[in-house]
């Protein structure tokens, strides 16, 4: 466990301390009802107490708080040595992040990659809010110096494309980039109606899990890692070819699709490759050579290995796009029989079917350059077929 010097008491704690010792209770005492696994505290802390040097200001708890505080105490769950006040942000980190993988491999939910990247998100800030509170980074939003407030008077906490943009963000870029991704698309899908995206958005998904799960060991311990709570998915089908299709079943929705293109067109090649970003594993059916290995259902493969080499020859690999500027449409366009198609011809015929709306899914703004999909290709050929005339020029 990384902890920040100097493990100090809350304000509700120095409350229960002073009503303890109110009870005569000896600090000795006070003080092991506050060290737990995820923090020590030393006996000075309860002395500054008891003789006033620290914490004036602060009121003793009632006798029916401290009452309440013994009944709950130890308030600790088992497993991690988690306080659930003390430690509430960690202890929701960890419950959100086992709900949205949950919620993901449940059966017979038709949003599953929706409602995993919203509560993902969730896991996320309160990790990342778990973070700067133990590092004491104020991760409050403020305005002239006063922190802000919501209409009902809460102070206002920073939301994660805040935690993650701040220069005290502790994450590599990797996981910075995939975090931005699941909020654009999370934008997207905000109070709109989607198809499925669950087959497109998998490697990010996947990413983001493992990822959270090694932030977590990496910033709080390895007593707080995931894998024992979540167990390998199992799958009641294989997958060919026509399989995989079905699940797809239509290409991705126009405003999810652009947000997807113009995300990636930011990164370069190395930061889309990155498996922080995207992570993508081959299952591979295993044939054990003895008995006692025979229940080895998948395999994980080390990356450039020779067996990943092979795998990656047969694997289904995510394809990108195909995009092509106006003149390629216009040299395709002959090609397939219309000769007569000009540049002019393209700019008249795009500008009366609104092609550049980014909700049509046609096309793509790339750093001031549109670049056009195969399926606006497939929307002129179809309109010059139907008998589409020129306008005449003015």
């Amino acid at each position: 466990m990384a902890r920040r010097p100097g493990n100090t008491l809350e304000k509700w704690e120095v409350a229960i301390v002073k009503a303890m010792l109110s009870r005569k209770f000896v600090p000795q005492d006070i003080q092991a009802y506050f060290s737990r696994p995820t923090r020590s505290i030393n006996n000075a802390r309860i002395s500054e107490i008891k003789d006033g040097t620290k914490h004036k200001a602060i009121k003793a708890a009632s006798d029916d708080e401290l009452d309440t505080f013994l009944d709950s105490w130890p308030d600790i769950d088992p497993k991690t040595g988690l306080h659930l006040q003390g430690d509430e942000l960690l202890v929701k980190a960890r419950e959100a992040m086992i709900a949205a993988v949950h919620t993901f491999n449940s059966a017979g939910l038709y949003f599953r990659a929706e409602l995993f990247i919203v509560t993902a998100i969730i896991a996320w800030t309160y990790l990342m809010h778990a973070y700067y509170k133990r590092e004491g980074i104020d991760y409050r939003h403020k305005k002239a110096g006063v922190v802000e407030r919501t209409p009902s008077g809460a102070e206002k906490y920073w939301e994660l494309s805040q935690c993650i943009s701040t220069g005290a963000c502790p994450l590599q870029s990797g996981v910075v980039n995939n975090l931005k991704f699941l909020i654009e698309i999370r934008n997207e899908i905000e109070h709109r109606s989607t198809n499925r995206i669950d087959d497109a958005l998998s490697a990010k998904l996947q990413a983001c899990c493992i990822n959270f799960n090694d932030t977590i060991k990496d910033l709080f311990g390895r007593e707080f890692a995931l894998e024992k709570r979540l167990p390998i998915a199992l799958q009641f089908v294989t997958f060919d070819g026509v399989q995989r299709q079905s699940l797809i079943a239509t290409d991705l929705p126009a405003h999810i699709a652009t947000a997807m293109d113009a995300f990636h067109e930011a990164l370069s090649e190395h930061e889309q490759k990155d498996p922080k970003f995207r992570f993508r594993v081959a299952f591979v059916p295993k044939v054990a050579s003895k008995a006692s290995k025979a229940d080895l259902a998948v395999e994980f493969i080390k990356p450039g290995s020779p067996e990943a080499e092979a795998v990656e020859r047969v694997l289904l690999k995510e394809v990108e796009r195909p995009k092509y500027l106006p003149g390629e449409i216009v040299t395709k366009v002959k090609a397939a029989g219309h000769a007569a198609f000009s540049m002019y011809d393209h700019t008249k015929l795009f500008q009366q079917l609104d092609a550049r709306n980014p909700g049509k899914g046609y096309g793509v703004k790339v750093a001031n350059t549109w670049y056009w999909y195969e399926n606006w290709l497939e929307k002129v050929l179809e309109k010059l077929d139907e008998g589409w005339t020129r306008p005449k020029k003015v």
